[in-house]
């Protein structure tokens, strides 16, 4: 279940300790656009107190540890939907391919220790609630609304549809849903993101807000 949490807290910006450690973990969120999310959620929580957010890939926990920030400061949590087994653009062969995040018993992607490292490294495990799965399958179990979703999982076309269907319905009416890697020109990256998830949001109601860099969030209808 989406735990319901306190009130939101007066924040005037991020704690500078753990924006570094953010930015100093593994991954691919750049600084501008993780410092747009951290302002995101805390918008969110205060659009939909008392509601936790959704990150819908975690990896290593850059992007974690904006959010899980933004959740202490809003006395809310934030539920880190991830396999830890690696996108497909993570695998061996592909251009994202990390080989240090190869198990060496199993020969597989396991980023989950790294996962876990960064969070006890940020000292926000009060407020990271790890939800490992494959993400349509956390999102079945998961009840309630979230007042952010964050969208950044595989970027495959199936896998980026499939995203939307599940965690569309969980944002709560007038929260927020933010999308990472929309490039509405194909030159600069991957269409999945943009064609599967953010136009259907745009056809759904959802409206855009903000942008910064390849990072998009939209307000859901009431």
């Amino acid at each position: 279940m989406l735990a319901r949490t306190g009130s939101v807290a007066t924040v005037r910006g991020m704690d500078p300790v753990l924006r570094d450690v953010a930015i100093g973990t593994k991954g691919f969120m750049p600084p501008d656009e993780g410092d747009a999310l951290f302002a995101a959620a805390i918008d969110a929580a205060r659009r939909v107190p008392g509601r936790p957010f959704v990150e819908v890939g975690s990896y290593c926990g850059r992007s974690t540890v904006w959010l899980g920030a933004a959740a202490r400061a809003c006395g809310t949590v934030v539920h880190a939907v991830d396999h830890h087994g690696g996108s497909e653009e993570n695998q061996e062969g592909w251009e994202w391919h990390d080989p240090s995040l190869v198990d060496a018993a199993t020969g597989r992607i396991d980023t989950l220790p790294h996962f876990r490292a960064t969070i006890a490294r940020a000292g926000l495990g009060d407020v990271v609630r790890e939800a490992i799965g494959e993400s349509t399958a956390v999102a079945a179990r998961l009840t309630g609304a979230a007042s952010l979703v964050f969208v950044d999982g595989g970027h495959g076309r199936d896998v980026a549809r499939a995203d939307w269907l599940a965690w569309s319905p969980k944002v709560a009416p007038g929260g927020l849903l933010a999308i990472h890697d929309v490039f509405e020109d194909p030159a600069d990256g991957g269409q999945a993101p943009f064609e599967e998830i953010h136009q259907p949001a745009v056809r759904a109601g959802f409206v855009e807000v903000s942008r910064c860099g390849s990072l998009r969030v939209l307000l859901a209808p009431a």
